[in-house]
């Protein structure tokens, strides 16, 4: 069986406590971030989106088979069919922890970094990797706003269902466009807004009233699967996350809509 390479924890981690009784004033509004409905701090949604992943790791996959009725797995078969990934290539994984896109990847032939902030999340994606005898993957804790890797170091930078996760968007695109070798590609596969009337009242109500209680029966979580539903509700419509992704330096972006816009894959390209 092919040993899967190891694992490097790269994210330093303060090891100072806050005094309990400094007072640390609020942010001002034009500073704070989307938390699912809530408006908090930077760091507190860090925070709370780590604990979040740490509790549904382990049954992360089962909850997206059904959650979305096993359709995630042909959503992520068309995105990495569309990125088109070369055995000579380097492509990097962001959010990717428990290896979905990696391994469609991989089995290309490409070499894969994963790379997630959420270490219980590497974990699975590391273990899934070796059971299945998977060899040219690495896994790395980072922080997808300020990654460790070096400037032009990859031709491609995936990203599914992940970015609406991500503290600070725009400086996270930013340091994807740093990683990216000239001439490279970003696909990034996203929950976003369906443009079709009655199908996105139905979903807007099953992944409301429904996905929390599939969440409570299946994760033991009801909390943690009502703030993804609420991310997507928060998330930029798909010409708005294109519009971010211009921003960010990437040239001939584009978007296809899934389900009516419900999902969508966004594509960039760095030259």
């Amino acid at each position: 069986m092919a040993a899967v390479r190891a694992r490097r924890w790269l994210v330093t981690r303060s090891a100072s406590t806050p005094d309990p009784a400094a007072q640390t004033p609020a942010p001002p509004a034009d500073q704070l971030v989307s938390l699912g409905f809530r408006d908090v701090a930077p760091e507190e949604k860090t925070k709370a989106v780590g604990d979040i992943f740490a509790r549904v790791a382990p049954s992360y996959d089962l909850m997206n088979d059904l959650m979305s009725g096993g359709m995630h797995r042909l959503w992520k078969d068309d995105f990495v069919k569309r990125l088109k990934p070369q055995p000579h290539e380097h492509i990097l994984d962001l959010a990717g922890g428990t290896g979905d896109i990696a391994f469609r990847i991989a089995k290309r032939g490409a070499t894969v970094t994963v790379a997630d902030i959420n270490p219980g999340m590497l974990k699975v994606g590391a273990e899934r990797a070796e059971k299945r005898g998977l060899a040219g993957l690495e896994f790395v804790e980072a922080n997808a706003e300020a990654m460790p890797f070096e400037d032009k170091r990859f031709d491609a930078v995936t990203i599914a269902f992940g970015i609406r996760n991500v503290t600070d968007i725009p400086k996270a695109l930013a340091d994807i466009h740093r990683v990216l070798k000239w001439g490279g590609r970003f696909f990034c596969l996203e929950f976003s807004t369906s443009q079709w009337p009655g199908f996105a009242k139905a979903y807007d109500l099953y992944s409301m009233k429904v996905v929390p209680r599939i969440g409570a029966a299946v994760a033991k979580d009801e909390d943690a699967y009502r703030y993804l539903v609420e991310s997507i509700r928060r998330f930029p419509d798909m010409p708005g996350f294109a519009a971010m992704i211009e921003q960010a330096g990437f040239r001939q972006v584009r978007y296809q809509p899934i389900l009516g816009g419900a999902v969508a894959i966004h594509s960039g390209w760095k030259y």
